[in-house]
């Protein structure tokens, strides 16, 4: 019966499936070059829209990447592990180091942009942050850069009267960053809270990440709060989802 279904499939999926086992067998690995439409219609004996679908199959599936005037290849996947809980602890950021310390390991993660600003709350920062009034906010928008490719946006959003005068203020906020400086501030983060989702990136995202199609995007919300249970920082991230994976690793 398996058999017979999978006979009636149009004959792309069944080509797509077939590139699908001689990757994840080996027999093309990262970076390689996949057969071309032409090699495909050869082989298969199928129309040259039939070889595309089976190709355009495994690019939104994400397996593959189409090369301008190069062809196909397998995506190469080195993802960057994200550790949840290790990265955010207090001997993390206190010791002076950057919380993506925990996750780069022997790799090179640059923040390639970054801007500073002083602006209105939207209403669900406001909201999170329990900002009174037209309390505004101090902004920090980055965009990491992992061994030349862009995998993350993160904004960062603080009261501004809380950090007006710091380092926080500022590009460079030094050793440690924000956390280091909010703990100098007498407003340490103790406790932190995610909140993570997934959906398929705007054209500006995709633009900004240099995604390719069919990948979708990891969307971390993460709000800090001080001993007291104030919240001092709300931090919305965009992650390539292709780039990460994301480990928690914790006591029962």
């Amino acid at each position: 019966m398996a058999s017979t279904e999978q006979d009636r499939r149009p004959k792309y999926q069944r080509i797509a499936d077939a590139l699908r086992e001689a990757i994840q067998s080996g027999e093309y690995g990262p970076g390689e070059r996949l057969p071309g439409e032409n090699d495909l219609m050869t082989t298969y004996g199928v129309a040259r829209m039939t070889a595309r679908q089976a190709l355009s199959v495994l690019r939104d599936e994400g397996i593959a990447e189409a090369r301008k005037g190069a062809g196909v290849f397998v995506r190469e996947y080195r993802p960057l592990r994200r550790r949840g809980i290790q990265r955010l602890a207090r001997r993390q950021w206190g010791d002076g180091r950057s919380v993506w310390s925990a996750d780069v390991e022997d790799r090179t993660l640059e923040v390639d942009r970054i801007t500073v600003s002083e602006e209105t709350a939207p209403d669900r920062v406001r909201t999170a942050l329990d900002l009174a009034g037209e309390e505004t906010v101090c902004v920090r928008r980055r965009r990491f850069v992992l061994d030349g490719k862009p995998v993350l946006l993160a904004t960062s959003y603080l009261p501004a009267s809380l950090v007006a005068g710091s380092a926080i203020t500022r590009e460079d906020t030094g050793q440690g960053g924000t956390y280091a400086r909010l703990a100098e501030l007498g407003h340490e983060p103790v406790h932190f809270r995610e909140e993570i989702r997934s959906r398929m990136p705007s054209k500006d995202e995709a633009t900004e990440l240099g995604m390719s199609a069919g990948t979708p995007v990891i969307l971390v919300c993460r709000t800090a709060f001080t001993d007291a249970g104030r919240p001092v920082e709300i931090n919305e991230m965009t992650l390539d989802a292709a780039s990460y994976i994301l480990e928690y690793d914790f006591d029962a």
